[in-house]
């Protein structure tokens, strides 16, 4: 599958862990920027913290790429700020995810088959 430039999954990979971590927690719902800062950070147990520079350069990047999209919908106003802004996952966001999903299982298995799995993995 390629994106609407004509670039295929495979010409992404591989994916800095900002990106991917991003398209992870879209592929949930749509968040806006600091919810994803903060989702990313709890989901890896605080090893992975993205300061606003690489948070809204890997955005931007995603939207040029067509990756991800600024969605329209809001939640509750009384809820948000009206300043923040949605993004959520396209369809070929999904692919390249998925894409580089099996890209790293791919890789562990190659590891695994030439080191072994340590007992604590």
């Amino acid at each position: 599958m390629s994106s609407k430039d004509g670039t295929s999954t495979t010409n992404l990979a591989p994916l800095s862990p900002a990106v991917f971590h991003i398209l992870l927690s879209l592929g949930e719902g749509e968040r806006h920027g600091y919810a994803l800062k903060r989702e990313i950070s709890l989901r890896t147990g605080g090893r992975l913290k993205i300061g606003p520079g690489v948070l809204y350069g890997s955005i931007n990047k995603m939207l040029e790429l067509g990756l991800i999209e600024e969605s329209d919908d809001r939640p509750d106003p009384h809820l948000d700020d009206e300043r923040r802004r949605y993004y959520r996952i396209t369809a070929y966001g999904r692919k390249v995810a998925q894409s580089e999903a099996a890209r790293m299982r791919d890789l562990v298995k190659l590891a695994a088959v030439r080191f072994g799995v340590p007992r604590h993995a």
